[in-house]
């Protein structure tokens, strides 16, 4: 591995790239049964700094573990959704629903939406945690009580179910390629 670590290198610097050794990440991809039986060493050098393996590398703003599992993706999107929510909420008695579901869309739906496609065919419970945050986004837009049924609501807004929002993702970038 050493030795194509540094064929990379050399291969940057002949075409005028650099590589931040200082940046640089290091993670091995394996299934979690394999994962047992290989033997990993603590660190490697990339030019002239020493590298520590990652169990996760974040990259364009999509987290991945060594597993190639989403989630910490997801969790960390549901977690800054939920805190632009919060935001959301704080400010909601002052706006119209148009104006929260202009903020909604901007600040939930986008990130709920940006690289959903890595999401296809994952684990249900990764998809049920991203829907929860936009049921709960239709609630706050809409001002519906916790306890109702939300579905009628989110065809009210247009709002597709996050599952249907990947698919529709997919055929979008497929009829692109095509």
């Amino acid at each position: 591995m050493q030795l194509c670590i540094n064929d990379v290198k050399s291969w940057m610097t002949v075409n005028k790239l650099k590589l931040n050794d200082d940046k640089t990440e290091i993670m091995l991809v394996s299934s979690k049964q394999m994962a047992h039986k290989l033997t990993i060493p603590d660190s490697m050098i990339v030019g002239d700094a020493t590298v520590s393996f990652s169990k996760s590398v974040k990259n364009l703003g999509v987290t991945l573990d060594n597993h190639l599992e989403m989630d910490k993706h997801v969790s960390e999107t549901v977690r800054v959704a939920n805190y632009q929510l919060r935001r959301i909420a704080s400010i909601r008695h002052y706006i119209t629903s148009d104006a929260a579901a202009t903020l909604v869309s901007a600040y939930i739906l986008s990130r709920l939406d940006y690289c959903n496609s890595l999401l296809y065919n994952c684990h249900d419970y990764l998809v049920d945690k991203l829907q929860v945050v936009m049921n709960n986004a239709a609630r706050l837009v809409l001002r519906i009580p916790r306890r109702a049924h939300i579905t009628p609501h989110l065809v009210s807004l247009h709002w597709l179910p996050v599952q249907d929002r990947i698919s529709y993702k997919l055929a979008s970038l497929y009829f692109q390629c095509k």
